[in-house]
């Protein structure tokens, strides 16, 4: 059923075995483990870039988380409403809440992909996906300090014996990687959670989440340690410890690119903004009457009667042409008019 999940993730953990096994030996512990490890790592960098885009997103959400609390007070009991308009604001903003989800989303079905694989992994066994008979024997006879990789603490003592594997030896690996791979959910956790913003942190919703992930996860990596094969523990483990390099090196370059972004920001207005002390200046009019600046052009004035008039560069004299008069006829008398005794 979920074959289009289990070929690709045994695959890559063929290819990785292949090249690991070329350095330890095809049925070395080290090589599987290691052909393990690399699957997880050869899965975070595919989703490195979905990853980014899921840190800057909540960044942003962070940012207008204000004003979607401004939403839930102005309709309290429309919940259809409040949905509307938040995604209307998101839509602004240019955030995608499913793109911040993705990266979790999609290492869910590998988690179960490489669980079912290595469970299939049987003394016995024949093909397992792209694993022929050899490379099932090859990963059964596998031992790591003793332990088989399929192998884990509550496994029933007649399994155990078919994997020629001590309980003993199950719990002095096992209990390690428990430990140190809760202690790296916590750290991841704990990290991420240093990044929210006071609003986020007051937010009810986002306290119960981060509960879970400071507490609850930590614990339950620890518990299920008890069930989960010896190669889960790995997978969880490298996956916890990609997780937490990862969030350093890209929230810092994020808080790079937004202190950068501030220096630009302030330099700009510090430029623009006038001195302290000096009024701004603003363009002043000619004077009525005043000659204009060499090679500037006069601009027209106002003459009697409303027309306009313009100085004459070639001998100086002005000329005012009003329709209906003659010109050289005084503007004082109307043509045709005489002076009565």
């Amino acid at each position: 059923m979920l074959n289009f999940i289990y070929y690709p993730v045994s695959f890559i953990l063929w290819c990785w075995h292949w090249v690991f096994g070329k350095v330890f030996g095809e049925s070395s512990g080290f090589a599987w483990a290691l052909a393990v490890i690399f699957l997880v790592f050869t899965l975070r960098a595919i989703l490195f870039k979905p990853f980014v885009g899921q840190v800057r997103s909540m960044r942003k959400m962070q940012e207008f988380a204000p004003e979607m609390q401004k939403i839930k007070k102005k309709f309290p009991n429309d919940r259809q409403r409040q949905a509307q308009e938040m995604q209307k604001l998101q839509s602004e903003h240019g955030v995608n809440p499913l793109g911040g989800c993705l990266p979790m989303l999609v290492q869910i079905p590998v988690f179960i992909g490489l669980f079912h694989v290595l469970r299939s992994f049987k003394p016995g066994w024949g093909e397992v996906y792209f694993f022929d008979k050899q490379g099932v024997d090859s990963f059964v006879n596998a031992k790591l300090f003793g332990t088989n990789l399929s192998t884990f603490i509550t496994m029933p003592a007649d399994q155990l014996a078919q994997y020629g594997t001590e309980r003993l030896n199950v719990i002095l690996l096992s209990v390690p990687l428990m430990i140190v791979a809760s202690i790296a959910t916590h750290f991841t956790a704990r990290h991420s959670v240093a990044r929210q913003n006071q609003a986020a942190l007051d937010n009810p919703q986002t306290a119960i989440m981060n509960k879970l992930t400071l507490w609850i996860f930590p614990v339950g990596v620890l518990v299920g340690g008890f069930f989960f094969p010896v190669a889960i523990l790995l997978y969880w483990l490298s996956n916890n410890a990609w997780t937490l390099g990862q969030q350093h090196i890209v929230y810092k370059r994020i808080d790079a690119e937004e202190e950068e972004k501030k220096t630009t920001t302030a330099t700009t207005r510090q430029a623009l903004a006038p001195k302290p002390g000096a009024k701004p200046v603003n363009p002043k009019k000619p004077a009525p009457g005043a000659k204009p600046a060499n090679g500037a052009k006069r601009m027209p004035t106002a003459g009697p009667g409303g027309s306009s008039s313009s100085s004459d560069g070639a001998n100086g004299s002005s000329n005012t042409e009003i329709p209906g008069l003659t010109p050289g006829r005084s503007t004082s008398k109307k043509p045709g008019s005489k002076k009565r005794r």
